[in-house]
């Protein structure tokens, strides 16, 4: 199939969602598709909102004459008008089936409501306006049903940890010998904070709960870009420095690789328990190291974290419970080393990357010969029923 594969910016963005953007595309081409990624320009919501009143945008896709188009949802501002006017042309061989790929619902991140409903009103225009659903987690399966009722074909397609090398292949330094080692290791819990600076994933209330708790108890290790929202990097340092942390927390930026391996290998836990998450790769990755996760009720994070298996869930505004768990595991190392255990147990037994896009890769297929058999044969289910690939299957 020709596949166009519609974000902003670039795939080269370090963020969980343009990661599993770029594993999808490079996944797709492997599998012998010809995919054709095309970069929007970003910028502020009333930015994105103009581009989609060009009528140079839908030239462009339409230019492409491609079999699907791939959106990611977070690109909905510029999208929905452009849509419509896609659609007008259905009857065209060069229409494309159109596919979004929903990493979390904007409308549904924490914010005051009436913000939430004014940015819902493009959001709904866009979910209405598509053929098919990729989700990556049953959290914006949900959230998107909440929005839009349909029944248009879905797919769930989880995101995978192993883009690294795999931690429990044979000769791997990460063996139970060495994470047993390494939870027992005396000294203050090495905790990782592992995303963009933004303030979906929660960074000041997860700092103000750190200064309530005896600095011999913990350390923190920011990795992640500091330059998405400047204002609130700069409001995270001078936060850090009036509550008397700076010895205590340090901020990394992003982080190669190789570098990013060194300090999952290093690390006792991964903590984010105020972050906002569609699905969370950065937790699945960290077990893949070990790391127990402490996530937030709200969001996706329940989806890979079991409340006392392999971490813990704190409701957003539970800044006290913090300190019950951390000073728990760092008394406990045989508790951590249990919790570690269980999180590598997880990671062991979700889908790799390879698995997820397969069931994306057939799903995409599916789709296109339900169309392809419509124009032959003309429609073959009444309005609002089931069609292919309206299995809510998973990778």
């Amino acid at each position: 199939m020709h596949i166009g594969f519609v974000i902003y910016g670039s795939l080269d963005t370090l963020s969980g969602g343009y990661l599993y953007d770029r594993m999808v595309v490079e996944e797709l081409k492997r599998l012998g598709h010809e995919v054709q990624v095309i970069g929007l320009p970003s910028g502020s919501y009333l930015k994105r909102l103009w581009l989609g009143f060009s009528p140079g945008l839908c030239r462009r896709l339409q230019a492409g004459r491609f079999d699907v188009l791939i959106q990611d949802e977070l690109c909905h501002p510029s999208l929905f008008l452009v849509n419509r006017r896609l659609k007008r042309q259905d009857g065209d061989p060069a229409t494309p089936l159109l596919v979004a790929l929903i990493h979390h619902i904007l409308s549904d991140e924490p914010r005051p409501p009436w913000q939430n409903m004014l940015l819902s009103l493009a959001e709904r225009r866009f979910l209405a306006s598509v053929d098919g659903f990729i989700h990556n987690s049953e959290t914006t399966r949900r959230v998107v049903a909440s929005l839009v009722k349909h029944n248009r074909p879905q797919v769930v397609a989880y995101p995978a940890g192993d883009r690294f090398e795999r931690p429990e292949s044979p000769g791997s330094p990460l063996s139970t010998e060495i994470i047993g080692k390494r939870a027992r290791r005396p000294g203050p819990l090495q905790l990782l904070f592992l995303g963009n600076v933004i303030s979906r994933k929660g960074l000041l209330p997860f700092l103000q709960a750190l200064a309530g708790i005896h600095r011999e108890v913990w350390h923190l290790s920011i990795v992640g870009g500091l330059d998405f929202d400047s204002n609130y990097t700069a409001k995270t340092r001078q936060l850090v420095r009036q509550l008397g942390l700076s010895e205590s927390v340090r901020f990394l930026g992003p982080l190669q690789e190789a570098e990013l391996v060194e300090v999952l290998k290093t690390s006792h836990v991964f903590c984010m328990p105020y972050a906002y998450e569609g699905f969370g790769i950065a937790i699945l990755e960290a077990m893949a190291f070990g790391l127990p996760g402490i996530g937030c009720r709200n969001g996706a994070a329940g989806e890979t974290i079991s409340h006392g298996v392999n971490g813990f869930l704190l409701a957003e505004a539970d800044l006290a419970g913090l300190e019950l768990l951390l000073v728990q595991m760092h008394k406990d190392r045989e508790e951590l080393l249990r919790l570690a255990l269980g999180a590598r147990a997880t990671y062991l037994g979700h889908p790799t990357w390879q698995e997820s896009i397969a069931a994306i890769d057939n799903f995409l297929r599916r789709l296109k010969d339900s169309r392809d058999q419509e124009k032959l044969f003309g429609p073959t289910r009444k309005p609002g029923t089931s069609g292919p690939g309206n299995s809510d299957a998973t990778g």
